[in-house]
């Protein structure tokens, strides 16, 4: 480690290192006349201030303080990006931006309930920005059965290994604000939080997603698992997953769906009837007076729903606030096709129960968009709102976050 020691009238000079194609501005911030940095060996320290740009290549420590996050920052080369609590990024919105770690990348952003580290915007725009992106090594299964698949997140990245146990890091007490954006023709998108083959060795914890125009959170395969997750007015799905993502240890999910939404859950394995099926124990969706569909008359309006044989298994299921709008009708559960029907859900491998069904239209039945549906429930009372501990990290703009959940 390197220490230079700056004279006082330097103290707001801002300096520029060089990693590899890496560009960090630093401005010392510390207050004590030093700035440490590390240039040309393995690790280089922000503090205070500063802006992230291009390629990390060597580990880096960002401490608490106010950066710039200026267009897509990937993280690569056996690379760890480390960001202590109360690290707050404004995020470019003029351009693309967003935060990759690729699979020989790796984060440890570990925040807390008072001092989360914080990715948001000027602007605060629904779509400003690409969001965080985790690839890891985790098996898939994509259309067909396939072991890789193409991102579609405009990093043209193959995803998809053999390591089921693959870490790609820690997150915990991390908002992600204003993100999810839709890439060149809208075939492709971003989301607030991406996980693309992300293995069970990743710490996914007290996270939230705020105001994308995408979904909360997507997982494409892998087996990492989350807990205590928060999606809140994401345009899109709150929660979304394809390719047979399987984690299996993911509880305290709650989604908060107001102004636009679309389902609470959209649930597909691409097509694979054999797949493992996921596991969640207590899931809040909740559905705000007057939100509708991002498309006119669109029927993507229900809680949770299954398609193209996707599975899942819940339990204490709380919804409510699902109506129907015009013609559309809203559902607690829709399965989509026959083909899920006879082979997830006749086979016990789409299960949401206990569940309780409040303020909502047509209850007591599961919705089915094909032909061999009627399956019935009923609502029990011993299924309460998730729990999830408050703090800075559910204010928002002022806004309670779990004011639903009180």
């Amino acid at each position: 480690m390197k220490r230079r020691v700056l004279s006082l009238l330097s103290l707001t000079a801002v300096l520029t290192l060089a990693l590899n194609s890496c560009t960090i501005e630093v401005n010392d911030g510390l207050g004590d006349g030093t700035t440490v940095t590390t240039p040309g060996t393995t690790e280089s320290v922000l503090s205070g201030s500063g802006t992230l740009s291009g390629t990390i290549r060597k580990d880096i420590l960002i401490k608490k303080g106010n950066y710039t996050l200026d267009g897509v920052v990937k993280v690569t080369n056996n690379a760890t990006i480390t960001i202590e609590a109360g690290a707050t990024f404004n995020v470019v919105s003029s351009k693309t931006s967003g935060l990759v770690i690729l699979q020989d990348g790796k984060i440890n952003a570990v925040g807390t309930a008072s001092e989360p580290i914080v990715f948001t915007t000027s602007t605060k725009t629904p779509g400003d920005w690409g969001g965080i992106t985790l690839y890891g090594n985790a098996p898939i299964k994509a259309v067909n059965g396939n072991a890789q698949a193409l991102s579609e997140d405009g990093n043209n990245v193959y995803y998809g290994g053999t390591d089921p146990n693959s870490n790609s890091g820690t997150m915990k007490f991390v908002r992600v604000e204003y993100a999810g954006r839709k890439i060149g023709d809208g075939t492709s998108e971003t989301n607030s939080m991406t996980f693309y083959a992300v293995g069970a060795g990743t710490t996914l914890e007290n996270l939230v997603t705020y105001k994308g125009t995408d979904d909360g959170y997507e997982f494409f395969g892998g087996t990492v698992s989350a807990k205590n997750i928060i999606s809140y007015g994401n345009y899109d799905d709150s929660f979304d997953w394809q390719d047979a993502w399987s984690g299996q240890n993911n509880t305290n999910w709650y989604a908060f769906q107001t102004g636009i939404g679309n389902f609470g859950m959209e649930i597909e394995a691409s097509g694979n009837a054999d797949n493992t099926a996921p596991k969640i124990s207590n899931i809040t969706l909740i559905r705000d007076n007057n939100t509708n569909p991002e498309a006119a008359n669109s029927p993507e309006i229900s809680a949770i729903q299954f398609k193209k044989h996707g599975t899942g298994i819940f339990s204490n299921v709380y919804i409510s606030g699902y109506k129907n709008i015009g013609t559309q009708k809203a559902y607690a559960v829709l399965i989509q096709d026959d083909a899920t029907n006879t082979s997830q859900v006749a086979t016990g491998k789409v299960k949401v129960e206990p569940l309780t069904y409040l303020n909502s239209d047509n209850p007591l039945v599961w919705g089915y968009a094909q032909t061999n549906g009627g399956k019935t429930f009923t609502n029990t009372a011993t299924v309460t709102k998730v729990s999830l501990v408050p703090g800075a990290w559910t204010t928002v703009d002022g806004v309670n976050l779990l004011a639903a959940l009180q």
